[in-house]
């Protein structure tokens, strides 16, 4: 489960989340699409992947933000 916050609407743009894998290559898009302000959570299915490192990445508007996360299974 990932959660974040969107402090305010925007304009005709999606927001994005993505997971890449270690070595930056997309295997997942959870999100693209527009959202009001709010606080959002978002599940990731992870059954089809490895155990290890991945990093999601959340885009808004001329905001990027990525963190480090473990999947264990």
């Amino acid at each position: 489960k990932i959660r974040f916050d969107i402090p305010k609407s925007i304009n005709n743009k999606p927001v994005q989340l993505i997971i890449y894998d270690i070595l930056g290559k997309e295997v997942a898009r959870l999100v693209n699409e527009n959202l009001k302000s709010g606080i959002y959570n978002v599940n990731w299915d992870a059954s089809n992947y490895s155990r290890g490192n991945y990093l999601y990445q959340l885009k808004a508007e001329g905001f990027v933000e990525t963190k480090k996360m473990l999947l264990v299974k």
